[in-house]
C-alpha cells in the first residue's frame, strides 16, 4: 500500500509485487484483529507516560455500482450534502504531547435498510464497545464533534468509562443551577433559569485563550443530554460588533476549561487521518463488494498510515518537534522497492550498492524537506 502508484486496489497491488490479484482478493477474506495490531504499533510509537485522548469521527467514501454492501445515503461534508456512497467510522488515539493521530479501529457504517432497527449512533456505541479493551489505561477522554451530542451516544460513553468532550448548538437549552436556600417543604428548587448565551455576566471568565479569544465557564443542566456538564463557552471579539461564539462541554465537571478546549482541538487529528488515509493508502479505492473484504481493506490502510508513521518516528533524531509528512514516506518506500527491484532484476551486488554513501540519497530523492 506505500508503494503503489494510483489506486490502491487487488489490481494495481498486483502489478507492484510477484502475487496475483487473487491472492489479495482471497487475503482480505481473512479475519486480523487490527484494533490489537494497531495498539501495538502505538504502544511503540507514544512515549511512556505522554497523556492520550482517544477521538471518533465518520467520513464519506464514493463507491460506484449498485450491489455493493452498505451502500446509502450519507454526509459528504466535502460536498456538503447528502450523496450515496459508503461511510466509515474511526476511533483514534491522540498524543497529546506531540498532537499527533493514530487509528485504532475502523468500521464500515450499515445501511439503515440492512440494520433497521439500530441508529448510526448504536453502531457507533456498538464500536466503542469493541474496541474498549484495547484503548490505552490513560485515556480517560473522548473527544467527538457536534453529531455525537446525543443523548443516547453520550450516556453510552460515559458508561464505558469515558468523559465526553464535544460541542453544542448554539441554541442549546441550557439551565443554571441553584443554589440558594430551599423551602421547608415541597420539591426542592433545581435550576435557576435558563442559560442566556448572550449574557455572560453568570459566566465565569477563565482566560484569553487566544488575542481576542475569551474563555468562559459553568456548570450547568443541559436538557437534551439530561445530565449536568462542564460548560466551555470561547467568545471571539475579533469583530466587536458582531461577535461571535462556540460552546463546547464536557461530561466531567471537574475538568479544567482549558484542557476542553485544548483536547476538542485536538480532535481535528482525526481528519489527518482520513485525508492521509484517502490519498496515499487508498481508504477508498477497494475494489470489492463484500462486507468482509471492505472492512478489511478500510483497516489495512489506516495500519498502513500508523505503520508509516511509527517508521518516521523510529528515524526521527535531533530535538526538533516530530513533523510527518505521509508524502515523503510513501515516495521512499516506492525509492526503496525500486532500488531492490533494480538490483534483483540484473544481478547486482546488493552489499556493495546499499553501503555506498549516495544509497541514502537516492532513497530521499524526491522526498518534501521538513
Amino acid at each position: 500500500m506505500l508503494i503503489v502508484c494510483g489506486k490502491v486496489n487487488f489490481t494495481n497491488m498486483s502489478r507492484h509485487s510477484e502475487l496475483n490479484e487473487k491472492t489479495y482478493r482471497r487475503q482480505f477474506q481473512k479475519t486480523v484483529d487490527f484494533a490489537q495490531l494497531n495498539r501495538a504499533v502505538m504502544g511503540q510509537a507514544i512515549g511512556e507516560g505522554h497523556p492520550m485522548l482517544a477521538v471518533m469521527d465518520s467520513s464519506f467514501l464514493r463507491k460506484n455500482g449498485k450491489a455493493t454492501f452498505g451502500l446509502d445515503q450519507f454526509w459528504n461534508g466535502c460536498a456538503n450534502r447528502v450523496e450515496r456512497g459508503l461511510e466509515v467510522s474511526v476511533v483514534g488515539i491522540v498524543d497529546v504531547e506531540t498532537e499527533v493521530g493514530y487509528a485504532l479501529h475502523a468500521q464500515q457504517t450499515f445501511a439503515q435498510s440492512e440494520l433497521a432497527p439500530l441508529t448510526r449512533m448504536d453502531q457507533s456505541l456498538a464500536q466503542l464497545d469493541l474496541v474498549s479493551a484495547q484503548l490505552p489505561p490513560s485515556v480517560q477522554y473522548l473527544a467527538v464533534d457536534g453529531a455525537y451530542a446525543k443523548e443516547r451516544f453520550v450516556t453510552g460513553a460515559v458508561q464505558f468509562g469515558l468523559a465526553v468532550i464535544s460541542k453544542l448548538r448554539c441554541d442549546t437549552n441550557l439551565r443554571h443551577l441553584y443554589t440558594g436556600s430551599q423551602k421547608r417543604r415541597g420539591r426542592p428548587r433545581q435550576y435557576d433559569g435558563k442559560v442566556d448565551l448572550y449574557d455572560l455576566r453568570r459566566l465565569r471568565f477563565v482566560a484569553s485563550v487566544q488575542p481576542d479569544l475569551d474563555l468562559y465557564t459553568a456548570v450547568v443542566w443541559q436538557v437534551s443530554l439530561k445530565r449536568m456538564i462542564r460548560l466551555a463557552y470561547l467568545l471571539n471579539r475579533r469583530y466587536p460588533e458582531r461577535p461571535r461564539f462556540v460552546v463546547l462541554f464536557s461530561t466531567d465537571l471537574e475538568q479544567d476549561p482549558q484542557d476542553i478546549y485544548r483536547y476538542y482541538r485536538l480532535r481535528f487529528q482525526i481528519e489527518f487521518l482520513f485525508r492521509d488515509a484517502k490519498q496515499f493508502t487508498g481508504l477508498q479505492d477497494c475494489q470489492a463488494r463484500d462486507v468482509l473484504k471492505l472492512e478489511f481493506h478500510f483497516n489495512a490502510s489506516f495500519t498502513a498510515l500508523n505503520l508509516a508513521k511509527l517508521d518516521a518516528f523510529q528515524q526521527h533524531t535531533g530535538q526538533q518537534p516530530f513533523v510527518f509528512s505521509m508524502a515523503s514516506v510513501k515516495r521512499r518506500a516506492l525509492n526503496q522497492h525500486l532500488l531492490h527491484t533494480f538490483i534483483a532484476k540484473l544481478d547486482l551486488e546488493p552489499t556493495l550498492i546499499k553501503s555506498h554513501p549516495n544509497y541514502s540519497s537516492l532513497c530521499d530523492y524526491g522526498t518534501i524537506a521538513a
